[in-house]
């Protein structure tokens, strides 16, 4: 077996596994995507976007790490850094989405009105604010979401990815170290895709519509929890 071919399959097994046992590749996307009900061209848009910027900050790194002669246990050293500062990037995005999650469901409380008719029959009217029901101006901070979860996922390395790159590097095969990023990343983002595509057919498949009103501290919850999972257990 050729050693491009070894590398080759290395890549595929690494990507696969690397993103399957972190739930922060996928889990975010799925709250937000639920919470903010994303089209699934919007949110795999978004999915690949982020995926890219997860791989290609690796990729320059190591690339760099390269050049400058650095080892690869300083190079490693250096993304595992990186991983805190995403975890601690997923703590804070997820605490202040659920605590803005948390007041908005306190606003969606549900509440009555009591209507008089002209013949003076009354009657009360139980409903809540629901946001599929209100015409939202909150454009801008739609427009923000996607993005913080591109800096993060930016921030947040590929370590798995470095090794595979210094090794045919260390013998200036450049092919091959092209062919191992496009292998890594395109099994990653496949990865990160198909997860998902699976979570939101699964949650889609819950009696969601009891927890209207809470869909966004949920997800605020979900992404938090994530962050939690990367700092103090390693994911």
């Amino acid at each position: 077996m050729s050693e491009l071919l070894i590398l080759s399959v290395t890549a595929v097994t690494l990507g696969f596994v690397h993103t399957i046992v972190g739930p922060d590749h996928y889990i975010p996307f799925i709250a937000i995507s639920k919470a903010r009900n994303w089209s699934n061209t919007k949110v795999f848009s978004i999915v690949s976007l982020c995926g890219v910027g997860h791989i290609l900050s690796s990729v320059i790194i190591g690339m760099i790490g390269i050049a400058l002669g650095i080892t690869i246990s300083s190079i490693k050293m250096f993304e595992s850094s990186r991983g805190e500062i995403a975890g601690w990037l997923l703590i804070s995005f997820g605490l202040l989405y659920m605590i803005w999650g948390i007041k908005k469901s306190i606003k969606n409380k549900p509440h009555s009105h009591v209507h008089i008719h002209q013949d003076g029959n009354e009657h009360e009217h139980v409903h809540t604010h629901v946001e599929n029901h209100l015409h939202i101006h909150t454009t801008e901070k739609k427009n923000i979401t996607p993005w913080m979860l591109f800096i993060i996922f930016a921030f947040g390395p590929c370590e798995p990815l470095i090794p595979l790159l210094l090794y045919p590097a260390a013998s200036q095969n450049y092919f091959a170290v092209g062919v191992v990023t496009v292998v890594f990343g395109f099994v990653t983002i496949v990865t990160m895709l198909a997860m998902t595509f699976l979570g939101l057919k699964g949650i889609n498949l819950l009696p969601f519509h009891k927890l209207e009103r809470y869909v966004h501290a949920l997800a605020g919850l979900a992404i938090l929890i994530c962050g939690v999972s990367i700092i103090f257990f390693g994911l």
